[in-house]
């Protein structure tokens, strides 16, 4: 039996895609084997989104090649869509797919194996306007399972490289996207985390349908759902519709992921961000409305070019203001390509580094106040795997619906089901609570 190793670089998304191209192989008779193993077949799932990724990506590829010069090494994603001819120059690389076409993957492999010529199968991503559908039925992590709804993104921000590595956007079809939740469902997943290049755009492309429809398709057709989670949701995706959906839903869960990168509306002008702060702010406001205790994460970019100091402090009152549950943040890295990276006034990596600490020291302080409120409460988790912890073996750790991280001791048999738990001791990153029940096929009320 060939054997096939993965490694993926990246965001979600790519972990999603391995899945689905791990399903293509598992097909054609493979066996899936660790990367350190020595394989007949290599595939690297690789990123752009910085140089940094970029690099990373050469050194996995470079790994592969020196770990079996015999074997046959594919390289996939979104590095090997942007630059397909840097890859080909590897040598040792056998196969290029970019994150289209991955389908052909397989018989591209095939005919490498007759001919020994390296082959190039990437293709202009701006033509397409179909989403490829990759099923995966399960996941190789037990707890959560993603559903990719949607791919590509058409606002060219102008940091950001994944229009040109992921094309337009294109939505999946809804029938599609509910036929694989309920597979999942049916092969014991109890929550589905809606994921995409630009997940809450899904159906922006199509006419008659679109994501406050499909939230609640999801909510009313797919039986034995217990949570729905929004991987990521942009300001200017809040609709009113949006809205009165989560507010009358029992499944999405109070947690929303709404990317923010700078509460400076200047650096907002200069990233190209399709909102101003007060938009924002005012779109939070609404949507705390629909679903009180909502924890809302982001994402935050530092030392954007020209960020000057005023317009830092403007995010860091901003961020306050708002009082998120958690934030992502990152300096802002010069991605070859983009407008970003030519413009003037860089600003100085230490400066950058300073102002990531401070928004950091805010986070963890803002992530401690959120998980206080919840003290003494009890609420709902779904274990997702054991704690290393000396003195108690039996400590599991899950994720809350309002994703607060909860350690808590119990048996191996509640990994992957919903348990009420309650929050003895809160804190960040870790919460410590006592287990409750099992809440085993009960109809459960997320947050309400």
């Amino acid at each position: 039996m060939p054997t096939v190793a993965f490694h993926t670089l990246g965001c979600k998304v790519n972990h999603y895609e391995t899945e689905g191209i791990w399903r293509m192989f598992m097909d054609n008779g493979y066996e899936r084997v660790d990367f350190d193993h020595d394989s007949d077949v290599y595939v690297i799932n690789t990123c752009t989104v910085t140089n940094t990724g970029d690099k990373k990506s050469r050194q996995i590829i470079r790994r592969a090649i020196r770990k079996n010069p015999e074997a046959i090494v594919c390289v996939t994603g979104c590095y090997a869509q942007t630059s397909p001819g840097e890859i080909m120059e590897i040598p040792g690389v056998d196969v290029v797919v970019g994150t289209q076409d991955r389908k052909n993957m397989i018989k591209y492999i095939e005919e490498h194996k007759e001919t020994r010529e390296p082959i190039n199968g990437v293709t202009n991503i701006m033509k397409n306007r179909v989403f490829e559908e990759m099923d995966v039925p399960e996941f190789t992590d037990r707890t959560r399972a993603s559903l990719k709804i949607q791919e590509g993104c058409n606002n060219f921000c102008t940091f950001c490289i994944i229009p040109w590595s992921r094309g337009l956007l294109r939505s999946r079809d809804p029938e599609s996207v509910i036929k694989q939740a309920q597979n999942l469902v049916d092969a014991g997943y109890k929550e589905i985390v809606l994921t995409g290049i630009h997940t809450a755009g899904y159906g922006e492309d199509r006419k008659d349908y679109n994501f406050a429809m499909l939230l609640k398709d999801l909510e009313t057709k797919v039986e034995g759902l217990k949570r729905i989670r929004i991987s990521s949701i942009e300001a200017s995706q809040i609709t009113d519709e949006v809205i009165e959906v989560l507010d009358q839903s029992e499944k999405i869960v109070r947690h929303l992921h709404i990317p923010l990168q700078s509460g400076s509306d200047t650096v907002l002008a200069r990233m190209r961000r399709k909102y101003s702060s007060d938009f924002y702010k005012e779109k939070v406001m609404k949507i705390r409305k629909a679903l009180p205790g909502l924890a809302i994460t982001s994402d935050v970019i530092v030392g954007f070019p020209g960020e000057t100091d005023e317009e830092f402090q403007e995010t860091y009152a901003f961020i306050k203001e708002i009082g998120y549950s958690e934030l992502h943040v990152f300096p802002f890295s010069r991605r070859t390509g983009t407008p970003a990276a030519r413009m003037d006034n860089q600003v100085e990596e230490d400066v950058k580094n300073e102002r990531v600490h401070k928004l950091i020291e805010l986070s963890d302080q803002l992530a401690k106040e959120y998980a206080s409120e919840y003290e003494d409460e009890v609420l709902e988790v779904i274990p997702e795997e054991r704690v290393h912890d000396e003195n108690n073996p039996e400590m599991l750790v899950g994720y809350t619906d309002n994703y607060l991280k909860v350690r808590f001791e119990g048996t191996h048999d509640m990994i992957g089901k919903l348990v009420r738990v309650k929050i003895n001791q809160s804190g960040y990153p870790y919460n410590e609570g006592t287990f409750v029940r099992v809440l085993e096929d009960v109809p459960t009320v997320a947050g309400k």
